[in-house]
């Protein structure tokens, strides 16, 4: 069988599995119903006088920093508990066919989650004349946002059997990836360091790259971050399930 066979077998059955339980219906509603929240009452989205959805994506970072996780930290953890895990990797399976296959199960998903908030796009357009390309591009930053976190969740989902300590490591290492661009953080430590060492900083941060798709700038930097973060969390899950299956 080939290796895309094995991908889109993996896929189905992972992303099959989110629905025979009540926990997709549960995240969906939670999801948008925090997301019409932020957008409408904390955003203040009518006092705005805009047509405009800065005060929709502005809170994905911190939506996503609980709400991803609490996809993700089933990923692995759950195999591991199970004792599934090693019925699936003596499997015609690579482990890399295994992590890409269930990745993108759960990214799509995050992406259905993300395209039922279609809502919010009507409505600015009913409302006024926006400019739906940066819009569009919001919507590209924000699945590549939820793909950044959703691969480290798959790392440390990996690490452990306990989707307890799964979910705590993942916030922990996503809200350190926010707060190195934070606004408040980045003056702090200009008290402290160089400017240089600020901005490297800032670099590691994915509120400084997800910005650039807010304003309606794609810029391949950005896509190259997100891409580097993704591929490093998922090779760093492979080698964690590779030295679990070696022993």
């Amino acid at each position: 069988m080939s290796a895309w066979h094995n991908i889109k077998t993996i896929m189905k059955r992972e992303l099959g599995g989110y629905f025979t339980s009540p926990i997709a219906y549960v995240f969906l509603i939670i999801f948008l119903l925090l997301t019409g929240f932020f957008t409408f009452t904390i955003g203040n989205f009518f006092e705005r006088g805009e047509a405009s959805l800065v005060s929709f994506f502005t809170w994905h970072p911190w939506l996503y920093l609980f709400l991803v996780p609490a996809v993700g930290m089933r990923l692995w953890s759950e195999e591991r508990r199970l004792g599934t895990m090693e019925l699936l990797l003596t499997m015609p399976v690579t482990p890399w066919q295994a992590i890409i296959g269930k990745f993108l199960a759960s990214w799509l998903f995050l992406a259905l989650a993300l395209a039922l908030t279609f809502p919010v796009w009507i409505t600015v357009n009913w409302l006024g004349a926006p400019d739906n390309g940066i819009i569009l591009s919001g919507y590209v930053g924000s699945l590549l946002l939820a793909g950044s976190y959703l691969a480290i969740s798959s790392m440390t989902s990996a690490m452990t059997r306990n989707q307890v300590i799964s979910f705590i490591l993942s916030v922990v290492i996503c809200l350190f990836l926010i707060l190195a661009g934070y606004t408040p953080v980045t003056d702090l430590l200009i008290k402290f360091a160089k400017p240089v060492v600020v901005d490297i900083v800032a670099s590691f941060s994915v509120m400084t790259h997800f910005e650039g798709f807010q304003r309606g700038v794609m810029d391949l930097r950005d896509f190259a971050f997100f891409a580097s973060v993704i591929g490093f969390a998922l090779f760093t899950t492979s080698v964690i399930i590779r030295s679990q299956r070696a022993g």
